[in-house]
């Protein structure tokens, strides 16, 4: 089937669970609290933690020989001596599964700190995520300084640490709005991390939480796709369906898949759900899911994601008070539409998304890439 027809059923097909799932979704998710994205300092995200795994893409693997990395291994005593002994106002960010520590390093350099709280199935996530970050290597990937697995049961990671926050907190906080050519070109490299992810990792890797709040912002507004206490990789890669309501599942409010509440697959197709939801954010400013009214972005987006090109202009952000590209948004909606289509079989790879945001986006990543100075536009 053409890319364009895929894209047209796709767009055709999004509003078509959205009632069903609504209310499902809203009580599934709930009662769960997600830990917090590195050092990001938001305490009111919800986050669903890992489940149990179940293949959808490619053949059953384990991971072969560790990528070449330049993490360092560090001992307790040097944790200690970098955090002034986990000195509580060096906390910058505190979840239900670890607390975020801001470091300064041996050269003078700072880092975020990751510190997973003591318990054996915590320490069995904290080995699978260190797994995952020794073999990734990426500009939009946040880079994994060491790690410290001398205690039994605790944790760290030490990552680099980036400056501006997290996209989250930049797009839907009290400061500057943030300009579209930038949260055009901020969409395009978290697409480009999570093609990486997809087709430049053997074996495969899957996100499972992409959202604003995983995406930092470093010193030059560049996006940083972080957080992989999720991620799955190979035939681990999806995630089986949770028994019960108490059960724990992956994904956050307003990004998760509805195919996998249903049939509790997730899949590289999953992450570029996820990552419509985070496009469609970036294009009208408001939240994923909006906790007020119970309502997500895709359900009140409805309309909008079926008619890109009547509705697309009323929809963007207004506080960009119309210093926006229009066929650029159009055509963001558009994508959105097509990563976000109820069936996962008809949503484009991630490779076609960076494809179609590089042709239709061009002006402003250019834009962006121009900029030599290293200085933001904040």
């Amino acid at each position: 089937m053409h890319l364009s027809l895929a894209i047209s059923l796709a767009s055709a097909a999004v509003v078509s669970s959205i009632i069903l799932v609504s209310f499902a979704y809203f009580k599934m998710f709930r009662r769960y609290r997600i830990p917090l994205c590195g050092w990001c300092r938001k305490s009111d995200d919800l986050e669903l933690g890992p489940a149990q795994a179940r293949v959808a893409d490619g053949p059953e693997t384990v991971f072969g020989k560790e990528k070449s990395s330049a993490a360092r291994r560090f001992g307790w005593a040097e944790i200690e001596s970098v955090t002034g002994k986990f000195a509580p106002d060096a906390v910058v960010g505190e979840g239900g599964s670890s607390t975020v520590y801001l470091a300064r390093l041996p050269d003078s350099s700072l880092a975020a700190l990751k510190l997973h709280r003591p318990s054996e199935r915590l320490h069995r996530a904290f080995r699978q995520e260190l797994d995952v970050l020794l073999r990734l290597g990426h500009p939009h990937i946040v880079r994994l300084l060491g790690y410290c697995d001398d205690r039994e049961e605790e944790g760290v990671l030490v990552f680099e640490y980036v400056p501006n926050g997290s996209l989250h907190e930049r797009l839907h906080g009290d400061g500057e709005v943030l300009p579209w050519a930038r949260r055009m070109a901020v969409a395009y490299q978290v697409a480009q991390a999570l093609e990486y992810l997809h087709e430049g990792c053997d074996p495969q890797v899957v996100h499972s939480d992409v959202k604003a709040a995983n995406v930092l912002l470093d010193g030059r507004m560049e996006a940083k796709l972080c957080d992989f206490g999720s991620a799955r990789a190979g035939f681990s890669a999806a995630v089986a369906p949770p028994r019960s309501a108490r059960a724990m599942m992956v994904g956050s409010l307003g990004y998760v898949d509805p195919h996998y509440l249903r049939s509790g697959m997730v899949s590289k197709k999953s992450d570029v759900y996820s990552f419509g939801v985070l496009l469609l954010e970036l294009v009208v400013g408001a939240e994923a899911f909006d906790a007020g009214r119970e309502l997500r972005l895709t359900a009140a987006m409805g309309p909008v994601l079926r008619d890109p090109k009547g509705r697309a202009r009323k929809a963007v952000d207004p506080r960009l008070g119309g210093d926006y590209d229009a066929g650029e948004a159009k055509a963001a909606v558009d994508v959105a539409a097509s990563c976000v289509g109820d069936n996962p079989g008809l949503r484009p790879s991630m490779a076609e998304v960076v494809r179609m945001l590089r042709e239709k986006a061009s002006s402003s990543i250019a834009a962006v890439a121009s900029k030599s100075d290293g200085k933001s536009d904040l």
